[in-house]
């Protein structure tokens, strides 16, 4: 069992940033990948950003040159450094990832962005 614990989430005026952080409790961290989703009210939860265990990363369109996925293997943790924040981007953001072929999800952190 993987418990993945998601921080950082809040409220923030457009234009700015945050940074969210995804801790996992495996202490060995080798995800087949991370990734970060969200969900808006009344709207299907999408994929954001991912990152595979060779580093490659993949990133939603409505995100690309705004957002960042990284990873610090010493810390088994993951982030999204979100900038240019708009108020579109208001949602909960969820982590997940695959460790040994199954799939783990963390319990959301609120973001809202206020124009």
């Amino acid at each position: 069992q993987v418990q993945l614990v998601e921080s950082g989430g809040g409220l923030v005026q457009a234009g700015g940033s945050l940074r969210l952080s995804c801790a996992t409790s495996r202490s060995s961290f080798s995800p087949n990948y991370m990734a970060w989703n969200r969900q808006a009210p009344g709207k299907q939860r999408e994929l954001v950003a991912l990152i595979t265990s060779a580093g490659n990363t993949n990133y939603a369109d409505s995100v690309k040159g705004r957002f960042t996925i990284s990873r610090d293997n010493a810390k088994n943790t993951v982030y999204l450094q979100m900038n240019s924040l708009k108020p579109e981007d208001t949602a909960v953001y969820y982590c997940n990832g695959m460790f040994g072929g199954r799939t783990y999800w963390g319990q959301g952190t609120q973001l809202t962005v206020s124009s």
